[in-house]
């Protein structure tokens, strides 16, 4: 993976480069054989300036300035300082001075088209042919004016070779600048390839460790921020799947020791009528009956406790929610609790406004409430009430179901949500699983609500649920 990513940026940057500098060094050759010709034309004309008095004269060849200065001391001059080629001719073509070897002094370069247009008057810059070198020449010829005639001219020459190593030097080193480019671009690739792809590694090999069995496998958070969060997003993960298989296991080790109890009574029943059947058959009507009837018992606690279990698993993952209408659900359950109260003479009371609109999972505060009035019917003395209410925030909305019976102690109400857990004060009550209360909880969680129990003030026990609440508005949307 490294690899390909250090090829991906590397290839990224070489084809910039070549779109950037195959453009730059079309317009680089452009620019320096401009630049070239525009230095010949520059010198030429200053040159034609400093031999017009010589040229001006009877015998220029052998003429000389006051301060000694000669055609063949003029383009010596310049011959120091420059690699261009100089051609002095007279009014008629013929060569005063030169500084290329192969030209003799009085040579006729009329035959030269640029020599030609000069000594009409007419500046001349351009690339032709030579023959004599073999090559395409690269020249600038200027004339050289009195006040009234042409008496001679000047050309300056170079190879196009010569151009063109110049233009190859200057393209040397955007050459040498493209791979200088490209070194760093691999090297930069390398070690950003390299800080991303070490903790990739790392945090497969503990993925893999996971796939393994090894659930306390945990990636280290480092690298760039993309991957730093990707690190903790899998810790997270990893967190919650080993605290949903420990879970699991605990509930699978608790259900299977809650269902063996139940079915260890029921198999003791079935035997014990089985041996008054064949060992005392004269009394077997009776006692068979009996125990016929506390297997059928068992028989039914066991559907309750397996209901309760499935039940429960089926809430250990949040679902969707919805919007619900607490009015409409306490009103459904008074509904239906009223006469069961009635008949052990607890009456059901609602304190407060008890209309809103809850976020909760479909069906969810149905139970919870029931739930809540199920337990306090079971501990609620006669001639007490339970009391229903609702108590609204800005953000929650708390339903709370309130009796007057014995209440509990702080650690029965810390442990009261936990699957299986029966406090002092249910030992005796019976059909009790332990797991009523462990499904309010996992119900109101899985709608990201809460649940607590709490002391009365009036005496006994406070059921609270708090969810979402969910203004009027957002509800009629």
């Amino acid at each position: 993976m490294r690899r390909r990513l250090v090829l991906a940026v590397v290839g990224l940057v070489a084809l910039i480069l070549i779109v950037h500098d195959v453009p730059l060094r079309t317009h680089l050759r452009r620019v320096e054989r401009d630049r070239v010709v525009t230095a010949l034309e520059r010198d030429a004309s200053t040159l034609a300036a400093k031999s017009q008095k010589l040229l001006a004269q009877p015998d220029p060849a052998n003429a000389e300035t006051a301060t000694g200065i000669t055609l063949a001391v003029l383009v010596a001059d310049y011959n120091a300082s420059s690699e261009a080629l100089v051609i002095i001719v007279d009014r008629d073509g013929g060569v005063l001075a030169a500084t290329d070897p192969n030209v003799a002094v009085g040579q006729s370069f009329l035959n030269r088209p640029e020599i030609a247009s000069a000594l009409l008057g007419n500046s001349a810059v351009g690339t032709r042919r030579s023959e004599t070198l073999g090559e395409d020449l690269v020249y600038s010829a200027v004339p050289v004016l009195t006040t009234d005639s042409v008496i001679g001219a000047v050309r300056l020459t170079y190879p196009e070779s010569v151009v063109n190593g110049r233009v190859a030097d200057r393209l040397r080193g955007l050459v040498l600048l493209a791979a200088i480019s490209l070194g760093l671009a691999f090297f930069a690739a390398f070690l950003v390839a390299t800080s991303v792809v070490r903790p990739l590694r790392r945090l497969r090999m503990q993925s893999d460790r996971i796939a393994a069995g090894d659930l306390s496998a945990r990636a280290t958070v480092e690298g760039p921020s993309e991957v730093r969060e990707l690190a903790a997003s899998f810790n997270e993960m990893a967190t919650r799947v080993e605290l949903t298989l420990a879970e699991q296991r605990r509930f699978a080790g608790d259900a299977s020791h809650q269902l063996r109890t139940p079915l260890t009574a029921l198999r003791l029943r079935v035997e014990q009528a089985l041996a008054t059947v064949v060992e005392r058959p004269e009394r077997a009507t009776t006692e068979v009956a009996d125990d016929l009837e506390a297997a059928v018992a068992e028989l039914e606690r066991l559907a309750r406790l397996v209901e309760q279990l499935l039940a429960l698993a089926r809430t250990e993952a949040p679902g969707s929610t919805a919007r619900i209408d607490v009015g409409a659900i306490i009103d459904g359950r008074l509904e239906m609790w009223r006469p069961l109260a009635e008949e052990r003479g607890v009456s059901l009371v609602v304190q407060g406004d008890v209309a809103g609109v809850v976020e909760a999972m479909p069906g969810a505060l149905e139970q919870i409430v029931d739930n809540y009035i199920d337990n306090a019917l079971d501990y609620a003395p006669p001639s007490t009430s339970i009391t229903i209410a609702v108590a609204r925030s800005s953000s929650d909305t708390t339903i709370s179901v309130a009796d007057r019976g014995p209440g509990m102690s702080a650690t029965s109400r810390e442990h009261a949500f936990d699957r299986f857990w029966r406090g002092a004060e249910s030992q005796n009550r019976p059909g009790g699983s332990g797991l009523g209360l462990s499904i309010v909880a996992q119900l109101a969680a899985a709608s990201g609500g809460r649940v607590a129990l709490l002391e009365n003030p009036e005496g006994g026990l406070l059921a609270t649920v708090t969810l979402r609440s969910v203004s009027r508005g957002d509800s009629q949307r």
